[in-house]
C-alpha cells in the first residue's frame, strides 16, 4: 500500500505567472539512528529542471538525507514531498514508479552479473532490454566494449558507469546522486560529470550530494552546504564556494 499523499490542488487561474513549485522538497526533516539523531529539521528544495549541489565534510547527514528522500530510511519528524506528493512512509519502490532515482554511494551493481546482465536487470519494470542497452551503450562507449565481462571486475570508474547507467535505465524525473567522485581518477570524475550536465540539458532534475566540490559547482544551478545535520546555506554555485572553507574548518 502506497504512502504517497494527495495530488496538488488545480493550479489558480490566469493571470501573472506563478512560479513552479520545488519538485522535491524536505520540510524540517529529522531522523535518527536508535536514539541518536542525525538529522535536526533539514529544509532543501529541489527545482524542476535543475542540478542542486549539496556539500559538506563527513558526518554532516547528507547520505542519511539521500535515503531518507529515497524511502530508505525512516523520518522521526517532518515532511518530505515529490511532485506536490507527500511521501513520508513511501517505500523505495513507490517512489521509483513514481520517477525518483537514487544511484548511491558503493553504486550497488551486481558484481558476478555481467554489463550485459546488469543493464537487463534494470529493464525488469517493463522498459525494453534492448533499448536500456544502446542508451547505456551510446551514452558510455567504454561500457559496450565491457559487456560480457563481470561487473565486478571493471574498474571503478566503469563501475560508476554502469551504475548510473542502470539508473537511468528507468528513465527518471529526479535523479539523485551520492558521491559520484568517490575513489576515483579526476578524468572520469569530469566524465561523468558532464553526463549529469547533459541530462540536466535535457529536463532531468538532479539532486548530488559531494564531498568534494570543485567538478559538481562546475554543473550545478544551485548549491547547499550541509553541517551537523541541518542545511545552513544554499546559494548560487560561486557564493556557495566562497563560505566553503570556513564551513569545513569550522570558522
Amino acid at each position: 500500500m502506497t504512502a504517497l499523499g494527495p495530488a496538488p490542488a488545480p493550479a489558480p487561474p490566469a493571470g501573472d505567472p506563478v512560479p513552479a513549485p520545488p519538485l522535491v522538497e524536505l520540510r524540517g526533516v529529522r531522523a535518527a539512528y536508535g536514539t541518536i539523531e542525525v538529522l535536526h529539521g533539514v529544509d532543501l528544495s529541489l527545482m524542476p529542471g535543475e542540478v542542486l549541489a549539496v556539500l559538506g565534510p563527513n558526518g554532516a547527514g547528507k547520505t542519511t538525507m539521500l535515503n531518507v528522500l529515497a524511502g530508505l530510511h525512516p523520518l522521526s519528524g517532518g515532511d518530505v514531498f515529490v511532485a506536490g506528493r507527500r511521501t513520508n512512509g513511501a517505500s523505495a519502490a513507490d517512489l521509483a514508479r513514481v520517477g525518483l532515482c537514487l544511484v548511491p554511494e558503493g553504486r550497488g551493481i551486481f558484481p558476478n552479473l555481467t554489463v550485459r546482465e546488469n543493464l537487463r536487470m534494470a529493464a525488469h519494470a517493463g522498459h525494453d532490454p534492448r533499448a536500456v542497452e544502446e542508451a547505456a551503450y551510446e551514452r558510455f562507449p567504454r561500457l559496450a566494449q565491457r559487456r560480457r565481462q563481470l561487473a565486478g571486475t571493471l574498474s571503478g570508474g566503469e563501475q560508476q558507469m554502469l551504475a548510473l547507467a542502470r539508473g537511468l535505465a528507468t528513465d527518471p524525473a529526479v535523479l539523485v546522486l551520492d558521491e559520484l567522485s568517490m575513489g576515483l581518477a579526476p578524468l572520469v570524475v569530469e566524465e561523468l560529470y558532464g553526463q549529469v550536465a547533459e541530462l540536466a540539458r535535457r529536463g532531468v532534475s538532479i539532486l548530488v550530494v559531494e564531498q568534494f566540490a570543485r567538478v559538481v559547482l562546475g554543473v550545478a544551478d544551485r548549491a547547499a552546504i550541509m553541517l551537523g545535520g541541518r542545511v545552513t546555506d544554499v546559494g548560487a554555485p560561486d557564493e556557495i564556494e566562497s563560505k566553503l572553507s570556513a564551513a569545513y574548518l569550522g570558522g
